[in-house]
This record gives structure tokens, sequence and C-alpha cells, in this order.
């Protein structure tokens, strides 16, 4: 009897059949013929970091953790197995003077959840993780191991870089890094005046921009994250578990369950929170600043969008907060990326930036989400494949000019489903 699993958000659950781990991509190809001869179905399961049934099945579940090791390095080329977390990744690529270019704002999912999901961080330069992939490889339904790259089935290369898994079982990934870098995070309070006011150049002048609001207030935190030659000014030991664990995780968390019993103190705890923030300017190595802990759970729905369209969906997402029945007790986080060639990328062929919307878990988040989605779609909104959303194949092939071509794909390598689920039978067809 197999045990239950969760997600971290506790609000997908699945009881797969059986649950296997395979120490190489011998042993996953056997396992995934063996299950396809038994009609049963196949999921790969990271760290449990996504909110959708992305990972959900009750065939077989694949837990990756023996497959996380380095395989090599190659100059800034390495290639790593796709079970490998990105906080252990970070720790390697260190260990050989060389950083991810770009990271999102945790760091605890496997590089292959990571990726297959659209995972990005901010910076007007840079796009999603998946465009640091040089080359990867992918057991398919046969068993058998594929590798592709720009040059090598670059059909396959523009499809499996962001792939929901739906196209197989990544095995290994070689990414193109930089060499170890440091960067001086500047974090103050401002206005929403603050940001519209001079948000192109916020964009153009920083490295990585993004800010945060709090609900029912006119309130923001400003981040600005630029490489600079030395780590002169660390953070305190103290203002760091202060600031990132106490404030952010302590105190967060209580505020947050005490809104969930008395909704009436969710503005007045935003306005305060965002009134006692203090601004910070401190030096680390990239991963350290890039990376926050994030201990209070909750759920998320996030939509990429064309640039001219940040201020209409922002502006109607707080008309949205202002209208809900229950209360938002989550700010609202806004990024920017570059354009990408990746078919299923929420960036490909333009520049983005994204709305991030949360809800503390346990309370009501459905409406919240649903209206913020129909303000968000017309706009040319793409939701993130790992965060909640609710359209159809039918919604999302008006959104992917190459969604065609990855359907195409995923009936050419696995025409019998075998790595399908009920999220990509909505969301794929």
């Amino acid at each position: 009897m197999t045990s239950p699993w969760a997600n971290w958000a506790g609000n997908q659950t699945a009881n797969p059949t059986r649950v296997a781990r395979p120490a190489n991509a011998a042993e996953l190809g056997e396992l995934v013929r063996a299950a396809a001869s038994e009609g049963l179905r196949v999921k790969a399961v990271g760290s449990g970091h996504s909110f959708t049934a992305a990972a959900v099945t009750d065939g077989v579940r694949v837990e990756l953790d023996r497959m996380a090791s380095l395989v090599r390095v190659d100059g800034n080329l390495v290639t790593v197995q796709a079970g490998m977390k990105l906080s252990a990744l970070n720790t390697t690529l260190a260990a050989a003077g060389l950083a991810m270019p770009n990271l999102g704002d945790i760091d605890a999912q496997t590089i292959s959840g990571a990726l297959s999901t659209g995972t990005h961080g901010t910076g007007a330069k840079y796009g999603c993780l998946s465009t640091f992939i040089e080359a990867l490889t992918l057991v398919t339904a046969d068993g058998q191991e594929l590798a592709c790259s720009a040059t090598h089935n670059p059909d396959l290369f523009a499809a499996a870089r962001v792939n929901i898994g739906a196209l197989g079982v990544l095995s290994t990934v070689t990414l193109r890094c930089a060499p170890a870098f440091t960067l001086r995070a500047d974090e103050r309070p401002g206005t929403l005046d603050d940001v519209w006011s001079g948000l192109d150049e916020h964009i153009a002048s920083n490295d990585h921009f993004e800010f945060y609001w709090f609900p029912y207030t006119d309130r923001v935190q400003l981040k600005r994250n630029n490489v600079v030659a030395d780590a002169d000014r660390p953070l305190p030991g103290w203002r760091r578990w202060l600031d990132d664990d106490f404030l952010s995780n302590s105190v967060f968390g209580a505020a947050c369950r005490l809104g969930r019993v008395l909704p009436a103190s969710v503005p007045p705890i935003s306005r305060i929170s965002a009134g006692a923030l203090s601004a910070r300017t401190y030096t680390a190595a990239s991963h350290e600043v890039f990376c926050t802990p994030r201990r209070v759970r909750f759920v998320e729905m996030e939509y990429g969008l064309p640039r001219a369209a940040l201020r209409e969906a922002f502006d109607g997402l707080r008309r949205i907060v202002d209208g809900l029945p229950y209360k938002i007790q989550f700010p609202v986080e806004v990024r920017f990326t570059a354009a990408d060639d990746i078919w299923l990328s929420h960036g490909y062929g333009r520049d983005n930036a994204y709305i991030a919307i949360h809800q503390y878990k346990g309370a009501p988040y459905e409406e919240y989400f649903r209206r913020f989605e129909e303000l968000t779609t017309p706009l040319g909104g793409r939701p993130h494949w790992g965060k909640m959303n609710f359209r159809t194949a039918e919604s999302y092939a008006q959104a992917y000019p190459r969604f065609a071509d990855f359907t195409a794909m995923r009936d050419k390598l696995d025409p019998n489903r075998v790595f399908a689920n009920v999220y990509t039978d909505r969301v794929l067809g």
C-alpha cells in the first residue's frame, strides 16, 4: 500500500498505485515501459511546489531523489540529474565558481519541476529559467532516452524545455551558467505613484526589478538587485533573521492566522505591515539574494501579460480586491522578463510583466482567482503552468502561437498518453 501524496500547499492530493525511485535513466525507462504495459499512467513528482494537479496520478508516482547528482562541469556548462533541488544546484555551482544567471524567489523546487513549468525570476534581460538550458535528455513513453539541443532535435528542444511533464520524464539537464557574481539588494518602501511614474526607468536601469503591493493601501515594497564587484556590505545575521525569518515568516504567519479568523482585521494589518517596512541595502552571493525562505503556506495564481497591459490589469485587480466578499491577506507580486522562443513558455515571443496573486492556505480564494483570470485572459494573459488556473486547451490554443506544434509533438512521443493526468487532459486536451 502506497502512502498518499500532497503538494506543499496541501490543495492537491493523490493516491498512486505504486511509487518508484529510479537511480538512473535505464531504471527510469524500464519502469515507464512496465507501467505502460499494465495500462498505468506515470507522473514524476518534484518537491510539490506546483499549485496545480500537474503531478497528480493514480498510476505510478516517480520520485527522482536518487537522480539528483552532478554529472559534469565543462566550462560554464553544467550537467545535472533532473531530481536535483535548486538549493543543491546553487551550492554545487558556487563550489565550481558558477551561478545561475537568474532565479526565482524560492529554491525548494527540483530543477526538473522548475524548468518544466516555466519558473522565472525578474529582470528585463532574462527569460524564464528554461532559457538557460543548453541541452536535455528525456525518457519517453517507450522507455527510450532522447537527447536534444538547439542543433540536435531542435523541435523537441523547443517543446521540452517547458513541457509540464506531458512529453516524458527529464533525466538530465545541461545548463549554461554564469561566473559566480555578487548582487547588491536595495529594498525600500514606496507608493504606487513611485512605481507608475518611473516604471520604465525602474525596469531598464536595474538588472532585476520587482515590487510588492499591499492590498487595501497604496503602499509597495520596491526591490532592486544589481550586479556589483564585491560583497562589501553583507547583511548582519541578526538583520537577516529579523527580516526574513521572524517578520516575514513567524509574524506574518501569525497575522494570516488572525486574518483568517477575524477578516475585518486584514485591511488594518496590511496597512500596518506596509507602514512598518524599512529600507535595507546589502550585498551577497547572487543565490542568497534571489532566494528567501517561504514557510507561510498559500495558494497562488500568476499571469504573464504583455508589458503594455500591466497597468490595466493591475488597476482591474485593485477593483477586484475591493469588491470581494472576503479579504486578501497576501501582498501582490509584480515581476518582469524578456521574450524567448520556447513553445509553451509564458514569454514566448514577447517581453512579459507578471502579476502573482496569493491567498493564505485555508482562506477562500476561488472567486478572487477566477475574476483575476477573467480580467487577464482578454489582455493576452498566459497563466504560469505550475500555478492555479481554470482554463482549457481551447483557450490555451488562442494564447500560445505554437500550441498546436506542442500537442503534435506530444501525439508523436506519447500517443497512448502514458504521461497524461487530469491536469494535462484539461490544459492540453
